[in-house]
């Protein structure tokens, strides 16, 4: 038996990377509550793309299965010029084996996996379980909740997303920066398309899509460059008049996207900085974070959830396997470098998505002409990210 065995943890936080953790650690013989504060577990964020890097980490959760049930399996990404329609590279998902395991998932199906999978390995999960603040000055980590009851925990783990309380008591009052981009969010009904990620690119804006639910759902996402701010809130309404606007140039199959997607939520995309401190030692306890909490991302690589996940097998194999301090100083060390990584690409990308002139111009070509030289070239620059196993990281 591991250190895990018999440990008390609570999780704040039943998304991707809280419910995942769950069920790694009680897979470990851990007594795992899970704390959220929404009274249901609803269909909120629509669709996800899980790269083989976050595949590994279900597979290795016993739950490969259920993601090739719900999900679908991704076989291509297309970069399109969103004015025209054409292609400008397109890259097979399939080629090669190491690339095969990229899957579309709508988030409350990927939640649902994993709820039900938390509980099965014997989690307990409490809804309508609202954290107001957290205490790590004591002996042990403690919780006020908003009820007015304190909870206090051996081990409590921070998987609270972007406004996470367990953040804020570990490094202070965060500072993010508004982008001067928003993005909308929308799922409509299928159209028969093909299991392809197309990225439709334009001078300050974009838009990504790609099927979901057997093809019964199509998802988007459109990003726009532009200086008034908007809310950094997943239940902000859009308005529809003004993301039709937004697209209007682009070719007539993502206008017609944008023209169905009369329901789309609206979110501004602040940058975020990666905490400081990602845990703390205490003289009877110790508190750690996990995914956006620690480590924020812009959706320009479809890597938040995919992090969340890494984050989640890493942690469990150094508690399982080393003492509480060496496992926690390691985890920052193996996490923090990569994670600083993977946003810098994301970064890059929305940048590259929106060029103008003569820049896209010139880009576009040499995307064309690599398309027909060596058409995986560009997903081999990619290996370092979906080649990575979390589950092998000691």
């Amino acid at each position: 038996m591991g250190r895990l065995a018999g440990q008390s943890v609570v999780i704040i936080g039943a998304g991707i990377a809280g419910l995942a953790l769950a069920r790694g650690l009680a897979l470990r013989g851990a007594q795992v509550s899970v704390l959220e504060q929404a009274p249901a577990l609803r269909e909120v964020g629509a669709g996800l793309q899980i790269s083989p890097n976050g595949a590994r980490v279900l597979r290795a959760l016993g739950l490969g299965d259920d993601l090739g049930r719900m999900g679908l399996h991704a076989r291509t990404l297309e970069l399109r010029n969103g004015q025209t329609g054409t292609r400008v590279l397109r890259m097979d998902l399939t080629r090669r084996a190491q690339d095969r395991d990229f899957h579309f998932i709508h988030r409350a199906d990927m939640i649902e996996i994993l709820r039900a999978g938390a509980l099965a390995a014997g989690a307990a999960l409490h809804l309508g379980a609202q954290v107001g603040s957290v205490d790590v000055t004591g002996d042990l980590p403690c919780l006020r909740m908003a009820s007015g009851a304190d909870v206090t925990a051996a081990l409590l783990i921070g998987a609270d997303g972007l406004h996470s309380v367990l953040r804020s008591a570990l490094n202070g009052p965060n500072a993010p920066f508004f982008t001067g981009q928003v993005a909308w969010r929308a799922t409509i009904s299928g159209d028969g398309g093909p299991d392809e990620v197309q990225v439709h690119m334009g001078a300050g804006r974009h838009l990504v899509t790609y099927p979901l639910r057997g093809g019964a759902l199509r998802n988007i996402v459109a990003v726009q460059e532009r200086s008034t701010w908007a809310a950094e809130s997943w239940s902000l309404r859009a308005d529809h008049a003004r993301f039709k606007a937004a697209f209007a140039s682009f070719a007539p199959q993502a206008r017609a996207w944008v023209d169905a997607a009369s329901e789309a939520g609206l979110w501004g995309l602040f940058r975020h900085p990666i905490a400081e401190n990602w845990g703390k030692i205490l003289p009877k306890g110790a508190a750690v974070l996990l995914g956006d909490a620690a480590h924020p991302t812009l959706p320009f690589l479809a890597q938040g959830a995919n992090m969340g996940l890494e984050d989640g097998a890493v942690l469990v194999n150094l508690l399982d396997n080393l003492p509480i301090e060496m496992a926690l100083n390691r985890y920052q060390a193996l996490r923090a470098p990569r994670t600083a990584r993977i946003i810098a690409a994301a970064n890059a990308n929305a940048r590259k998505y929106h060029l103008s002139g003569p820049a896209r111009a010139l880009a576009h070509t040499g995307l064309r002409s690599l398309s027909v030289i060596a058409p995986n070239l560009m997903l081999r620059r990619f290996d370092w990210l979906y080649g990575y196993d979390a589950t092998a990281q000691t």
